[in-house]
């Protein structure tokens, strides 16, 4: 029998129930358009299986502005531990009866006969539109080949990551962006970049100076026809700014890890069984880094004085400490038990069966 006998035709489905997929189901109810929201796990799903415990939010409470749902909350400059992240998303989604159909997976989506064709573990879909709202980076950025030669030594990545009592006792090697310390010392792979705690705290500083607001156009004609380039100078493409919202909420950037206790290396260059090799020029990148800094604290002092925004006097910056090159090292010697790869994400759209590309190389499947 052939699809369009067997599958159940609708007008509109959502993929994805975090905040974006809710997002998007919130306008098509106030507009009225049928429409499903199917969530492979549960309403937030990401959220409960993609982070750490002790998990945070590095923005604070007001900042939890959705569609026709704010903060209600009693606390608006204080950071949400996770709990209260899938809790709100939970009350968002009953607020206006958002139809989710939770443990659905969306297995592919395809074109057919005037319509899309959307196959899950469910059922067969006929629909007219569809809104992907899975995230834009859903699986880890796999660990070089090499790092299996580490004998010994226990690996896992960041979206793998509980708690601290699951690493066996020793020293951590994290590579990538530093995303915090657990209870053990920790080595980190350092790489630049920051973002200042404005005054006070509660003040996002990307958000409100309009740094994040800049069009892509714009980069393009300041940085000419190099669009890899313009990508890596745009704010709005710009990896996450590493901070944190635990003890209420401070720097986490890496001379402020390097302060307490973690020993910064450079870039990874190689790794030939227990030893890893680094790239020179760690304080050179950390001198790009502490630019970004310095250029951005400018734009938000800038923003303050034509606000006119009272806020209190900036806090004394810490001493900066100087990290020396370190060409190797044999983790063994070291101490280290466990590697962390905190590389990074990349996009998954290998479900989508569709000539679906952009001018930056995003694609659905290889060959597409």
């Amino acid at each position: 029998m052939s699809a369009d006998h067997v599958a159940t035709r609708v007008e509109t489905i959502v993929v994805g129930g975090g905040q974006a997929g809710l997002a998007a189901s919130y306008f098509l109810t106030k507009h009225g358009r049928e429409h499903l929201v199917l969530e492979r796990g549960r309403v937030g799903e990401t959220w409960r299986s993609q982070r750490w415990n002790a998990f945070v939010l590095n923005t604070p409470n007001w900042a939890q502005r959705l569609p026709g749902f704010e903060y209600r909350g009693t606390d608006p400059d204080a950071f949400a531990p996770l709990a209260e992240v899938i809790e709100h998303l939970e009350t968002y989604a009953r607020s206006f009866e958002a139809p989710v159909r939770e443990q659905v997976n969306v297995k592919a989506l395809r074109a057919g006969d005037g319509h899309y064709v959307v196959e899950t573990t469910a059922e067969l879909l006929l629909v007219d539109n569809v809104i992907v709202a899975t995230g834009a980076f859903q699986q880890p950025t796999p660990p070089p080949v090499g790092a299996v030669k580490a004998s010994g030594v226990f690996q896992l990545t960041t979206s793998g990551y509980r708690r601290p009592e699951q690493l066996p006792d020793g020293a951590v090697l994290v590579v990538g962006r530093p995303v915090g310390m657990p209870d053990r010392r920790r080595v980190a792979e350092c790489r630049p970049g920051g973002l200042p705690r404005c005054r006070p705290v509660s003040l996002v500083p990307a958000t409100v100076s309009g740094v994040r607001d800049r069009r892509l156009g714009d980069r393009h004609r300041a940085h000419g026809s190099d669009s890899r380039h313009a990508s890596v100078t745009c704010g709005r493409l710009a990896c996450n700014p590493p901070v944190s919202g635990n003890d209420g909420g401070h720097d986490c950037h890496p001379r402020w890890l390097a302060k307490r206790g973690a020993v910064l290396v450079g870039r990874v260059s190689g790794i030939d069984g227990s030893t890893i090799g680094f790239e020179p020029g760690i304080e050179q990148n950390l001198a790009a880094g502490d630019q970004f800094v310095s250029d951005l604290q400018l734009r938000i002092d800038a923003f303050i004085a034509a606000e006119g925004v009272v806020v209190p006097d900036a806090e004394p910056a810490d001493p900066v400490p100087e990290i020396a090159d370190t060409p190797e090292l044999d983790l063994r010697r070291a101490g280290i038990t466990t590697i962390l790869w905190a590389t990074g994400f990349r996009p998954d759209y290998s479900w989508i069966e569709l000539p679906f590309t952009d001018e930056w190389g995003g694609r659905s499947r290889p060959g597409v």
